[in-house]
């Protein structure tokens, strides 16, 4: 079959998009499931396969969906923007009316300081912004990290990424240096929550003085890793780090790619949990609801350096993107989502540390709000990375009609982050059915 020739104005086989992906596509491309899984249709929280099956999404396409798949409201500002013939693309050259609105409601959800925005196409993209601005404002270069972090997949983002299964490409850019990982169920100095004293964020200190000149441009963290495990260090860490990084005359970056727009609850960003006030912060996924946007938000001061400079994105003032994101922002305010998601988060990690009591597998459960992490083990005494078990908990989970993702180093760290628009029934539901499916592997595995 001459595959490029059948494929017009009609919806494609399962086998079809497979034999494409294959021979058309990069070999990167792959898919979570034994089976694939084709989704045909969304709506809200909730998804459909190719055979018409229901399931309920707890990993909003990787922590992106946070309004709602096909939001009502966002689905009638995009079409009337296009049955009103309004330009389909801009750039920032020109002006636009989404791109400004966008502006004003974010820097009107930002800490206090943080008021000049740009737009990017991803997470990535913003990363990269940081970076750059940071060397720009300071006329230093040095960047430091954690270990384990995920910035993005751009050569300077991948140079700052501390994982070896995502860092490709060969070397990266220069000057950047990685610190300690603050897990504290994996511990590097085996503390306990009553013998801590924040060598982790010590370690930041020590990290500079070794590996640097002393003088650095910044540091980008992420308020709890995502593709790390969804690790959340202790709140005291924080403060600490952020106190070293200005000893040293860096600015603070705080990757809020995952955390971002009320996710983890109480809050807008992630980072303000902790009691500091970054110089600088990048955010997409949720922050667009699918669409391709990313956004960096910084001070007067910093913003400033760029006086000068020409720095350009074609789709920076994309509307139907900046439309989406703008109406997002906006459903994710009236609907009041930083308690839902304190709340029902909640009543998630309560439901599955019950759970743990019991369990052969679950080694922790973490999180905040709607951003929850389950790390399996193979031996909760040795904490044996429990690679396979999370395969199989993703193929059950997925049999019952649950649809979670995956994270950590080591592939064992089970990750819910739902769409924010779920209910009381809808959290339940995913400790009742998360719980089968640990049960099922445990049965299939042997740890009964």
């Amino acid at each position: 079959m001459n595959t490029t020739n059948n494929i017009a104005n009609r919806e494609l086989s399962t086998e079809e998009i497979l034999k494409i992906r294959k021979e058309r596509m990069l070999p990167s491309v792959t898919h979570t499931y034994r089976k694939p899984l084709h989704v045909k249709k969304a709506s809200m929280q909730w998804v459909w396969d190719a055979e018409g099956r229901q399931y309920l999404d707890a990993f909003g396409g990787i922590v992106t969906i946070s309004a709602g798949h096909n939001h009502p409201r966002i689905k009638s500002r995009i079409k009337s923007w296009l049955d009103e013939d309004q330009p389909q693309h801009t750039t920032v050259f020109y002006l636009s009316s989404p791109v400004a609105e966008l502006a004003a409601r974010l820097t009107g959800m930002t800490p206090e300081g943080l008021k000049r925005a740009f737009f990017t196409n991803s997470g990535s993209e913003a990363n990269e912004l940081a970076i750059l601005l940071a060397r720009q404002y300071t006329r230093r270069y040095e960047i430091i990290a954690l270990k384990h972090c995920y910035h993005g997949g751009t050569t300077g983002t991948l140079s700052l990424v501390a994982q070896h299964t995502w860092k490709w490409g060969g070397p990266g850019l220069s000057g950047i240096s990685h610190a300690a990982q603050p897990n504290c169920y994996r511990c590097t100095w085996g503390a306990k929550p009553d013998t801590c004293a924040l060598e982790c964020a010590d370690d930041v200190e020590e990290t500079i003085k070794t590996t640097t000149s002393g003088e650095i441009a910044g540091m980008i963290v992420e308020p709890v890793q995502g593709v790390g495990g969804f690790i959340v260090p202790p709140k005291e860490y924080f403060p600490r780090v952020y106190d070293i990084v200005k000893k040293y005359g860096g600015i603070y970056i705080s990757d809020e790619v995952q955390t971002g727009v009320g996710r983890t609850g109480g809050h807008w960003f992630g980072v303000l949990h902790n009691g500091i006030t970054p110089d600088m912060m990048t955010m997409a996924k949720g922050f667009g609801n699918g669409a391709s946007i990313g956004a960096l938000v910084t001070r007067d001061e910093i913003a400033d350096s760029m006086k000068g400079k020409i720095h350009f994105n074609t789709y920076a003032g994309n509307p139907w993107a900046t439309i989406q994101a703008a109406e997002t922002l906006s459903i994710l305010e009236e609907e009041n989502v930083r308690d839902r998601c304190a709340r029902f988060g909640e009543l998630i990690l309560s439901g599955l540390r019950e759970l743990q009591k019991t369990s052969k597998i679950i080694g922790d459960v973490r999180g905040r709000g709607l951003m929850i992490g389950i790390e399996l083990v193979k031996d909760k005494r040795t904490k044996a990375y429990g690679t396979e078990e999370t395969l199989e908990v993703l193929e059950e989970a997925r049999d019952r009609g649950l649809l979670i993702g995956k994270g950590g180093l080591y592939g064992n760290v089970v990750r819910l982050t739902p769409p924010m628009c779920i209910t009381e029934e809808n959290a339940r539901e995913i400790v009742r059915l998360f719980g089968e499916a640990v049960r099922a592997t445990e049965k299939k595995l042997g740890y009964e």
